[in-house]
């Protein structure tokens, strides 16, 4: 048997890929993974026992806009680089949107109180442990995605990992919102946003060493 004998013998064996069969992969492994981190902020946290009243306020949906918006932008990139082509994550850009949002939300509510009340509206009550909490919430979710990447190709491991580390971090914190009372938009620009980096650094750190194949 020649090469190209070869080749096509091997080919004939190959079948095709579901078209979306990515995409559902690493959604399948994303709500894996906020499963458990649901059941962590239960368990370890609790909800917000104002919840309801935190629903019916602007500034939850706010929080949620910003998370989720971050949340599918780092998603869809996630599924690009976990090509073998290695593809652009373009998705990324469109990030810009909901910071420069909670940007103008921050300078207005901060243009609405005295001046002698923006420290306490940065700090809130929690900022010395909520960037933390969100990084460790982003844990099991980044477990669920390096599930998903086993049976995937990424080429470009430090950058799929970094934003695989990204969308666990935004939808970790997506979570969180059950749980946070802090209602500031500049609060939330700060603190959720660093603890959300910190995760697309883990994640970029790690890539190359746990989505190898």
């Amino acid at each position: 048997m020649n090469t190209d004998e070869l080749i096509n013998a091997l080919a004939s064996e190959v079948t095709p890929v579901p078209r979306h069969a990515i995409g559902r992969r690493l959604v399948i492994g994303l709500i894996a993974g906020g499963v458990v981190t649901l059941a962590l902020i239960a368990w370890l946290l609790g909800f917000n026992p104002q919840l309801g009243t935190a629903l019916r306020h602007y500034s939850f949906w706010m929080k949620w806009g910003y998370t989720v918006s971050l949340g599918i932008c780092a998603a869809l990139a996630t599924a690009r680089l976990a090509r073998p082509d290695g593809g652009r994550p373009g998705w990324l850009w469109l990030m810009v949107v909901p910071v420069l949002s909670l940007v103008a939300i921050g300078l207005f509510e901060m243009s609405r109180v005295p001046k002698a009340q923006w420290l306490a509206m940065w700090l809130g009550q929690s900022w010395s442990v909520c960037s933390s909490i969100v990084f460790l919430l982003s844990v099991p979710i980044f477990g669920g995605l390096l599930w998903s990447f086993r049976r995937l190709a990424p080429t470009r491991l430090r950058a799929a990992g970094a934003t695989a580390g990204l969308t666990a971090g935004a939808w970790g914190a997506t979570l969180y919102c059950l749980h946070c009372p802090e209602v500031s938009a500049i609060f939330v620009l700060t603190w959720y946003t660093l603890g959300i980096s910190l995760a697309a650094l883990a994640g970029a750190i790690l890539g190359p060493r746990l989505l190898r194949w």
